[in-house]
């Protein structure tokens, strides 16, 4: 488990729903959401069965001690690179998507599989870069934990009562650049690829995405920066109905979204095509291309043709 940045508490919680956690310990993290999903879980449940977090990394070193405390974690690295030799895997736990390459470069050259914590890239050179690492076959996942957010798992019987769906609508606080892929990739398996444009309006502290998809489904995204009391909203609009969701249980989707990489450690198997992850990455990176020039419209598959520039 490494890196650890400022807002992300990823490494607490994370680990401890692999490991489970000590209870003394845990009730020290700076981030009480995580306290309140964990405290909600039987405490005996809260691990992950043929997985362990062995090491741990963060950026300030007197965060190691108490993640580890908290989420028992064996090793404290005196340096990333020191797991090298030492684990299976990776986990990437920082949220800045111009940051993540300098990161990864190291486990992905040694050929370990790296999972990217969510945006994997917000800028067009990094993205090329990750696209090759994997085009070469190195193993790399990344995802938001809303693609696994159990509200937003469609039982046959909702999808009828909406009928044809006519626009959806999805929120998350904080950047664009850094949570916008929550609202995306919340989304994005209900309509699955094929996204055409995207364009921006912008105020201070807010961004609004308006995206076409080829099945003609418009979808608008919300990102204002201080609303975190509607993360995770989302509303569908049908021909039938219209259906409200709001994304709460973190433990479910962040354990479903940890099963994954671990199921692809076991089996080899993606839960997803890499070409999911790079046309979520390419909307971001066009929601901020349209915001640079002033709320221009984006073609999505023109950035498709840059990403495969060589």
């Amino acid at each position: 488990m490494l890196g650890m940045i400022e807002g992300n508490g990823h490494p607490y919680s994370w680990s401890a729903i692999i490991n489970g956690y000590d209870r003394a310990a845990m009730a020290r993290c700076p981030y009480p959401t995580i306290l309140d999903y964990l405290g909600k879980q039987a405490f005996e449940s809260v691990r992950i069965p043929g997985a362990r977090v062995t090491h741990v990394w963060t950026d300030d070193p007197a965060d190691a001690p108490k993640v580890a405390a908290a989420s028992l974690i064996g090793h404290i690295a005196g340096k990333p690179e020191d797991v090298i030799g030492h684990v299976d895997a990776v986990v990437i736990a920082t949220d800045d998507g111009d940051d993540h390459v300098r990161r990864v470069a190291p486990f992905v050259e040694a050929g370990l599989p790296v999972f990217v914590d969510k945006p994997m890239a917000t800028n067009l050179a990094d993205l090329r870069q990750f696209v090759q690492w994997q085009r070469a076959g190195k193993v790399i996942l990344s995802s938001s934990g809303m693609r696994y957010a159990p509200e937003l798992q469609l039982s046959a019987e909702q999808r009828a009562a909406l009928g044809e769906l006519r626009w959806i609508t999805s929120f998350t606080c904080k950047s664009w650049e850094r949570y916008g892929i929550h609202a995306l990739e919340a989304v994005y398996p209900l309509l699955g690829p094929g996204f055409e444009t995207a364009q921006v309006t912008h105020r201070e502290g807010s961004d609004i995405v308006q995206l076409t998809h080829r099945s003609g489904v418009p979808v608008t995204l919300g990102a204002i920066h201080d609303a975190g009391g509607s993360f995770g909203a989302v509303h569908l609009y049908g021909t039938k109905s219209q259906l409200p969701l709001l994304c709460r249980d973190y433990y479910t989707a962040f354990r479903a979204q940890l099963v994954s990489f671990i199921g692809l450690l076991q089996t080899g198997r993606a839960p997803f095509d890499f070409s999911q992850t790079i046309e979520l990455m390419a909307i971001l990176i066009a929601g901020r291309r349209s915001r640079e020039q002033g709320g221009s419209r984006i073609h999505i598959p023109d950035m498709f043709k840059e990403i495969n520039a060589a």
